[in-house]
Formats: structure tokens, sequence, C-alpha cells
């Protein structure tokens, strides 16, 4: 049986896990103080790589210093990087402590960096018929695959891998794994700070790899290049170029004193694991050995919790619930407006009442209890809980602490929808997942058995309370009460009102419209089979492929494993080649229309009120946007003329009833004009500018006065709408069909005519270099993980995500205000309009026709006094007698 060998690049996945956990930091210290982030992302990776692949041997190589022969050859090498974090440094010698208990060797070699011992380790296994597994977070080290050996590059977190063989290297770059050091030595590496020839990038230097093989090959016939700047840059920078070779080559002969007899895998040491869980505080790797956490004699994994079976001959004893309790009323399915109902539980302080018998909830006791201003309820997804308990009939009132919501606000991604895993994420295991109770997948299923069932029931109410006042305290210490006092806990009762409101939806007008697209989808099948010369199955890419590019010939864009791309992308390109592609483009937009759009509306009509009740997600996002799920209806095409007829069939439940719309007008603008301070920007919207065509002015160098065509104003829009974003000079060159140089003059001149944009830019990388994270005007937070990345990539993406989340966040919180002040004007002026629908930046509300001229003052008035800003909000409203027919 062949041996496994396994090769851990430790300096690299420890960095990995600090920074990949970064956004949780205060949850991961122990009991001493010690931060414990980046040892309990390496455990994760650690348990998953050792699952998964089993070695018989196995190293974690580490850097012996900074000072190395690549050093000393390039005296910049790896130069400018950001001095190492204190809170990373301190575990460093508890993870090869985590790493010697875990059975597994570690080693350093003075004057060599850890990818020499990998790399040197791996040529013997080779040699030796082992099969190889390199786990790292360099791509540097896929020059190292081979038939036996392949490299997982972390993708994502620490357990989320790409896994590098020849073939896929050969698929993804298109030369050979050892060839990786001669494009390296080409493009040069930001990373490790050495150059590489001028002006050359990845493609280019890929393209001449190709071509030559090798920067020795290059060099040796230099000559039957053409003449070019390029040409001339190869042949000033050869002796770099060589040098960089140098510096890229990871060694596979570096005079190590160990090898594969000396690395033999010993499993965990687990008395001594033990030992150094309890020391770093990691309570859910010690439940997974049935110990606790505590230091004291081990006990059950999860602690025990008494609970009273509710009956009706027992409803009386609910008396002693007062003040505060927590209720959690269980839905299996995630859609909360059609899942069954399973069984619920309520109580406090260690009396809990649970019963599969959901009708128990209509009792006095228990309704009143519900429904009570007095007693404050505690819950896990409150909306769900309202919808739910909506349709038993029963009002949940006084909800004072929503665990799901709370955690959201608290770090974006703990918004799981498993109760379980929510609390586990802040620290508190005495309760299992869902999916360790119910099971996953066509195997998910409430217990039969009702001890196992009420215990999980009883431990997720204690999870809420518990948890309760620890969360409250981070809130507030991260200035967030307001955010969900006020923002956040009564927008999901507003948004529980307009999902139970629904949106009324004509059926017949939805399979009219079918039937239009049925026959235009015939019609356009027929021309394509036209201009082919024979029929075939359109939907088929092996098939479209070879008729553009066998058998007509077309130019081939992208080819991949199994064939030609007939991707959108690609097709878009070829647009002008042959009328078969426009064609082909349309015949699939009209079918996705058909597919997802009439087919998918007409199945989730609900039969007895012939309305579509979404589900509005909360806590999904990362700039606090809503999004709209089953079905979306944020997403109805507006740009394809079929698509928007589509808004037709969205109509008021009553006769003598209008829709009727207000949106906000470029409120992304505006609030960058008002958080970066912007005198120009400010100045424009105040004025009542067309804000696209005065920045066109500005950045065209033109008269105050002068007049804007159609194509200044489009390029001044990408412009405004690019720069928050991040856009390069190349991406606006794309976008805007200008030359990379006239790009990076326009961007240039905006930050010349609207400085205190840049300023804002610059400043807020470095809040979130500093802090971690960025915030909006709320103090939502989002934490950025990435933005100390090793990978230009994606601290390059970190980076613009810290310019556009403030800007797309404090928009999203602005509608949410509205939206809450809105709700409030309607209840408060007993008005019967409901509002139906948010679309983005959009409220959409039916009305009787007589309430429309009320809509139209009130409604822009609320939405445009949500926030104070420094330069005006501005608010178009349209009315009309479907969605589609909405005018001025």
């Amino acid at each position: 049986m062949t041996k496994q060998l396994l090769l851990i690049d430790g300096n690299s996945i420890v960095f990995r896990a600090f920074f990949a956990m970064h956004n949780q930091m205060d949850k991961f210290t122990n009991k001493d103080g010690l931060h414990t982030a980046a040892i309990y992302g390496f455990k994760l990776m650690l348990d998953h790589v050792l699952q998964n692949f089993k070695p018989d041997a196995a190293l974690v190589a580490f850097d012996a210093g900074k000072v190395t022969f690549r050093t000393k050859m390039y005296d910049d090498y790896k130069g400018g990087r950001n001095k190492t974090p204190n809170e990373l440094t301190e575990q460093i010698p508890y993870v090869r402590e985590l790493i010697k208990d875990s059975g597994l060797h570690s080693y350093e070699l003075a004057n060599y960096e850890a990818d020499d011992i990998i790399g040197t380790l791996a040529k013997q296994a080779d040699d030796a018929g082992y099969k190889t597994l390199i786990v790292t977070g360099d791509r540097d080290l896929t020059q190292l695959a081979s038939e036996n050996t392949t490299v997982a590059v972390t993708h994502k977190g620490v357990t989320d891998t790409e896994h590098y063989t020849p073939a896929h290297v050969e698929e993804k770059l298109g030369i050979t794994p050892r060839q990786i050091i001669d494009m390296k030595a080409l493009m040069g590496d930001s990373s490790d700070n050495y150059p590489g020839v001028t002006k050359i990038g990845e493609k280019t230097a890929i393209k001449l790899v190709k071509q030559f093989g090798s920067v020795e090959e290059l060099y040796d016939h230099i000559d039957d290049l053409k003449k070019s700047k390029m040409k001339e840059h190869l042949i000033e920078d050869e002796e770099v170029a060589r040098q960089c070779k140098t510096l890229a080559t990871i060694l596979q002969d570096a005079p190590i004193k160990i090898g594969l007899d000396d690395l033999q895998y010993q499993g965990p040491q687990t008395d001594d694991l033990i030992k150094f869980y309890k020391e770093m505080g990691f309570k859910s790797f010690l439940k997974k050995m049935d110990v606790d956490g505590t230091g004291e004699e081990d006990e059950a994994e999860i602690a025990p919790i008494d609970y009273t079976v509710l009956t009706k001959d027992n409803l009386d004893e609910l008396g002693q619930l007062t003040g505060e309790v927590s209720f959690y009323l269980e839905m299996p399915e995630e859609n909360y407006h059609t899942s069954p109902f399973a069984g619920f539980v309520i109580g406090n302080e260690g009396h809990w009442f649970t019963s599969r018998d959901v009708d128990l909830l209509k009792e006095e006791p228990l309704k009143d209890l519900l429904q009570s201003d007095s007693v404050k309820k505690n819950v896990f997804n409150a909306k769900a809980q309202i919808v739910g308990l909506h349709r038993l009939g029963i009002p949940l009132e006084n909800i004072n602490f929503d665990l799901l919501l709370a955690s959201y606000l608290l770090n974006t991604n703990d918004n799981s929808n498993d109760l379980g895993q929510v609390a586990q994420e802040h620290g508190y295991d005495d309760v299992r997942t869902d999916e360790e109770v119910y099971g996953k997948g066509a195997k998910r299923a409430v217990p039969d058995d009702d001890e196992t069932f009420f215990s999980h029931l009883a431990t997720k109410a204690r999870a809420i309370e518990q948890l309760r006042k620890d969360l409250f305290a981070k809130l507030d210490e991260n200035k967030q009460t307001p955010l969900y006092t006020d923002i956040e806990l009564p927008l999901t009762r507003v948004l529980a009102k307009m999902e139970i409101a629904g949106v009324h939806v004509d059926a017949q007008t939805l399979k009219d419209m079918g039937s239009k697209l049925t026959e235009r989808l015939s019609e356009i099948e027929s021309q394509i089979y036209q201009e082919a010369g024979e029929e075939f199955n359109i939907n088929s890419t092996k098939q479209l492929g070879h008729i553009l590019f066998e058998k007509l010939k077309l130019p081939v864009i992208k080819k991949t494993k199994t064939g030609y791309s007939t991707a959108v992308d690609v097709l878009e390109k070829l647009a002008d080649k042959s009328p078969i592609v426009e064609q082909i483009l349309e015949y699939r937009q009209i079918a996705k229309l058909q597919s997802t759009y009439i087919t998918g509306l007409l199945k989730v009509i609900h039969s007895n009120d012939q309305k579509i009740h979404t589900r509005y997600l909360q806590t999904l996002t990362q700039t606090g946007r809503l999004s709209s799920v089953d079905p979306n209806l944020q997403n109805i095409p507006v740009r394809l003329p079929e698509g928007r007829l589509i808004r037709k069939a969205f109509v008021p439940s009553h006769e003598g009833w209008q829709i009727f719309s207000s949106d906000y007008s470029q409120v992304e603008l505006r609030v960058l004009a008002h958080i970066t301070g912007d005198k120009n920007l400010q100045e424009d919207f105040k004025n009542g500018e067309d804000i696209h065509a005065s920045t066109a002015r500005r950045i065209f160098h033109l008269a105050p006065d002068a007049e804007i065509d159609r194509n200044m104003r489009r390029r001044a829009k990408a412009v405004n709408f690019g720069i928050v974003y991040g856009i390069s000079d190349y991406g606006l060159a794309q976008r805007i069909h200008v030359s990379r140089a006239e790009a990076h003059e326009f961007i240039q001149n905006y930050f010349h005519e609207f400085p205190g944009v840049k300023k804002y830019i610059n400043d807020t990388i470095a809040f979130a270099k500093e802090n971690g994270y960025v915030e909006t005007i709320t103090h939502r937070r989002r934490y950025l993980p990435d933005i100390h990345a090793k990978s230009f990539n994606k601290r390059s993406f970190a980076e613009r995500t810290a310019m556009n989340t403030p800007i797309q966040g404090s928009a999203a919180d602005i509608i949410k205000i509205a939206m809450i002040r809105m709700q409030d004007e309607l209840e408060k002026r007993h008005l019967k309009a409901k509002m139906i629908l948010q679309i983005h930046d959009e409220l959409v509300f039916e009305a009787p026709k007589e309430e429309i001229p009320v809509l139209s003052e009130l409604v822009p008035k609320v939405m445009d006094s949500a926030v104070k800003l420094d330069v005006p909000l501005k608010v178009d409203s349209k009315y009309g007698d479907t969605w589609y027919d909405l005018k001025k």
C-alpha cells in the first residue's frame, strides 16, 4: 500500500488562521488573556487534513528567521512586509506545542525557508514512492506539484482548499508546475518583493514561458523576438530575471538533518491534548473527546436540563413565569410561512415548559403570556416567530432579545438559521445543533423520542437566556445598542407585517405571458436552426460549441477542459460575427424569463389568497441590505422589455386600489457626499445639479454651463459609481471603452475635483487596517479579515470593501429607518395603505385610490427626513394600476 506524507507550511497556515479568525479575536482568549485565534484555526485545519488524508508520516515546517540565503542575495527580499502583530507572535510557541501533542513533527533550518524544507522532503518522498500532500496558504509552493505530490492551497478560511496537481496547473495557467518558477522570474512577486522584468505581468509572462519553455531558453532566443518595448525591457533586465528565478526557486536539496524515517505520524497524544485544550479554553475540542473544559472531572457533553411537559392539565404552572421569558417555536423547515410546527418551549431561570402540541399556545395562559406587554420575550429569529405565531392566530408582543439578530450585528458571519450553531459561535456549548439532533438532507427529521426532542428544545431556550446578557454587553461595547433597539428589532416587526400581507399576483396574466414567451422561443429557435443549417440542442454546450466554432468557424475565445466555452461573456464578444450569436443570447434570456419568473412565480402563488409571501433575509448580507427569497422579488428584471412586463401581474389586493412606489434618487452618492465631507460634491447636491452631468463638466474641464451629451454623462456616471468601489484605470477603461491612459486621467481629475473623496478612501483603509473593520453611520460593522492578507488580490479586495461598505451599508440603514417610520405613520393615521415590497432603495405600497394623494405627500416626506445628512435626500414617487404601470 502506498505510503502517504503530509507536509504543512507552518508559518503560512498560522498567519492564515490568525487573519481568518481575526474578526472574532474577542472570543478567542483563554483565562490568562492569551490570544488563541491562530491556535484554534490551525487546529481546525489539522483536524480537517488528518481526517481526509490519513498520513503515515507528517511534518510542519517553519521559517527559522528573517535572514536566509535569499536575503543575502537580494537585500529587499520580502522587504516592506508589515510587522507581525504581537497577538500572533505570542501564539506561535503554543502552535508548536499543539503540533507535538497532536503527534506530528516540526522542523526549521537556519538560513533556509520552510518552503525549502518542504521542497526537499517532497523530492525525497517522490523518489521513495510516497503520495505527498502539501498544505499551505502560499501559491509559490504550487511549483512542487507532481504526479505524486498535490499542493493544497487555502482558499477561504483554513479548511477550504484548492488542490493543485500538474493537470490543475495546466488547466489554470497553461504551463507546468516547474514553469511557475519562470513565470515568477519574469513577472516578479509583490508579496516576496522581487521585481521581475519591467512592465511584464502574469499574462505576458505565461505567454513567453509557453513560447520558449524557460527563462534560459527565452534569452537564448531573444533575437527571435520582434522589436518592441517588451524586448527592450527583457534585454535591460536579463540579470534581474535570472536572479529572480533563483529567488523564486524552492530548493529540493536543502541540507536538512531529518529524513522520511524520522517523520512517522504517531497519532494524537490524548492526555497531553486534553491538558492543552483545557489551558487554551477549547471547549468544543474537549467536547469531541467527551471531556469538559473546566479542569474538573469529566461531565456529560451537554449540561442536563429539567423541563416540564405541558398539557391542558398543568397550564396553571405557567403562573410562575413573570418578568422575562425565553420562547422558541420549532418550525423544522426553512420557510416559516409553510413549515409544519413541531413543538415549542417557554420558560426562564430553570423553569422550562415544552410540548409538541402547538394548539396549547392558543390557550389563555400561554396566549396571554405571549401577547403580554409586561413580560419580555427573548427569542431566536424574531421574524420567524412572529410569522409562525400569526399563522396560529397569536400575536407576539414585547420582544426584548433576538439571539440571531444580536449575533449578526456583532459579526455578520454569525448568522446561521441554526440556533445551536450560533450559540456555539459565541462560546456556548451546552446546546446541540439541529443537524446533530435532526440529521441533514433527506434524513432530516424531528425525533420521535420525546426525551431527545424536549431536551433539545429546552437547551435552545436556555441558550437564548444564557447568551442574552453577554451579547447585549458586547453590543453596548461596540456602540451598537441603538442600532439593535432603534433599527433592527423594530424593522423585524415591519418586515413580518409585509411578509404576512404578501403581494397579490394575477396568475392568469403570468400564464398569458408564458404562452407568448413560448411562441417567441419557438420563433427564435427556428431562426437559430436556419442560421446553423441544421437542428440541434441549443441548451447543449457541446452541440452549440460544435455549431459555432467548428461548423460556422467563429473565432474561439475560450476553451474549457470539456470543450468550447459558450458562456455569456464569450458570446457577447462574438455578437457582431454572426446573427446566430445574438439569437442565442436572446433565446437564453427569454428561456430564463420563462423558467425563473413565469413558471417560478406561478409555483409560489398561495392558493388561499392568490398572493406571494416572500421572506426578507435581515441577517444575510455583509452590508446590512435586505435580501428577498422564496421567491426573490427584488430581482424581477427591468432591462428586457419582456422582463418589465412581468410587473403587470403584480396588482393591488382590492378593487379600487392602486400600486404606489417611492424611490431614493442616487442615495449612495448622497451618502458619499455626506461621509466624505467633500465641499464640491456637497455643493452639487445642494444646488440640485444633475450629479453625473456636473461631474462630467468637472472631470472633462468644461465650463459650468456647458452642454453634456449622453456619452459624456454615461462616462461620468461610471466614474461616480466606480470610484468608491475602488475601480482601477483598467476596469474603468473596459467599462466605458476608452484607453487605459484616458481612464487614468479621468480618475485623477475626479480626485483633484473631489479631494474629500480621496481623503475618505485613504482614511477608511487606514482605519480598517488598524481596527480590522469599518462602520456605517449607525455603527453597523463589517469585519475585514483579509485587510492584511499576504495575497495582493485578497488584500486589494478587502481595501475596496472597506471603501464601499460604509456607503452601501449607510444607504441600507437609511431605508430601514424610513420603513420603520413609514409603518408608524400608516398605523398612527389609520390608513388602509400597506407597505408590500422593499426593492433596495425603493418602497412599494398598495392603497385605495383616495389615499394615493396622502401617500404622495407623506412617503417622500418620511423618506427624505429618515436621516439628517449634510446634503438633501431626494425621493421620486409614482403610482398606477399595476406595478408595471407606475407613472409620476
